[in-house]
């Protein structure tokens, strides 16, 4: 792939409003050290291969490495024209001190245990949150600004913590609000019953998910919301052409019956010259509601991989193989 080539990834513009952002996107959890530490050296790199391959819209969290993925973040975008790429955070955990630093963070990565996080959907703490981010940051404003995880908190989403985020878009702090969760129906019930531009959907609209078919997809489209669709490879299932007895799904061990699927859409990929993690980037965008595929990286060579996967070219004969095997659901609209 050639770098001109690797550099033209293009935006699509939300439902709603004016923001644009990359058909391909980073998601900076390996930079808050997920599951091993990674160097200050290596997240420079990421970022910075990222940027030369085009990538222009970027999200973190403070929950990745209790705010050491923003504190790495910020400084690393901050060296280009605020308004050359798009950024978004996560609200809804407070970084609260620890009263002793016991060992390392138990929730995943690979940090000194210094704060815990606090469940807060309050108003205050959606300003707060947000505040805290733009200092860990160093920057004076975000994007995009995701509800994170809220799936057990819903009354409270719908009693304080939407109606913050409604009102730092209304103040101009905002671009875009929306939340993002593993999960179609409480994403769906929020586009029902809110003003949400974007939602982030991990890992339930893939090669091997597309229940979100049911509820939320067709919502968004009526509705005008867009979907930033995460967690494309099901948590390493898709992530490779040669399906592994030891593959992950959802974080844990994959059940058999998986395997054995994605071995066989591996297999049609084989035979219509593809692969399937090639496959697993590009199929989500075949979808009107979905203007971006997040993909995470911990390396330049793990990003420049995932660049040279959405380049490569899926043929149109594969997606109506997989229909035709039921291997994909008849009525997932797929990729020109």
């Amino acid at each position: 792939m050639s770098t001109a080539a690797a550099a033209e990834i293009p935006a699509r513009r939300l439902p709603r409003g004016q923001l644009e952002i990359s058909e391909l996107s980073l998601g900076c959890a390996q930079l808050g050290n997920l599951y091993r530490e990674v160097s200050d050296e290596q997240a420079r790199d990421t970022v910075g291969a990222a940027w030369a391959l085009g990538i222009r819209y970027y999200d973190t969290s403070p929950h990745y490495g209790i705010g050491l993925s923003e504190r790495r973040l910020g400084p690393l975008l901050g060296v280009h024209p605020r308004s050359d790429y798009v950024l978004s955070t996560k609200v809804g955990r407070l970084l609260a001190p620890a009263e002793r630093v016991e060992g390392l963070d138990d929730q995943g990565f690979a940090v000194p245990a210094t704060h815990k996080r606090v469940w807060d959907f309050s108003r205050d703490g959606i300003r707060r949150s947000l505040t805290e981010s733009l200092e860990r940051l160093g920057l004076d404003r975000v994007d995009v600004a995701f509800l994170h995880d809220p799936e057990n908190h819903m009354a409270e989403v719908f009693a304080t913590a939407y109606p913050a985020l409604e009102e730092l878009r209304g103040e101009g702090m905002l671009r875009a609000i929306g939340a993002g969760m593993n999960f179609s129906a409480p994403l769906a019930d929020l586009v029902r019953d809110t003003d949400v531009d974007l939602l982030m959907l991990a890992g339930r609209y893939t090669l091997l998910e597309q229940d979100a078919l049911d509820d939320l997809l067709p919502l968004c489209v009526q509705r005008g919301v867009g979907i930033v669709a995460a967690g494309v490879f099901n948590s390493g299932l898709l992530a490779r052409p040669q399906v592994a007895e030891d593959a992950k799904y959802n974080y844990d061990d994959a059940p058999a019956g998986l395997i054995e699927r994605a071995r066989a859409i591996a297999a049609l990929c084989e035979r219509h010259q593809t692969t399937l993690p090639a496959a697993a980037v590009r199929f989500p965008l075949g979808h009107p509601a979905v203007v971006s595929v997040c993909v995470g990286a911990r390396s330049a060579a793990q990003i420049e991989r995932n660049a040279a996967l959405y380049h490569d070219r899926v043929p149109p004969a594969l997606w109506d193989d997989l229909k035709a095997r039921e291997l994909l659901r008849a009525d997932a609209p797929t990729p020109a």
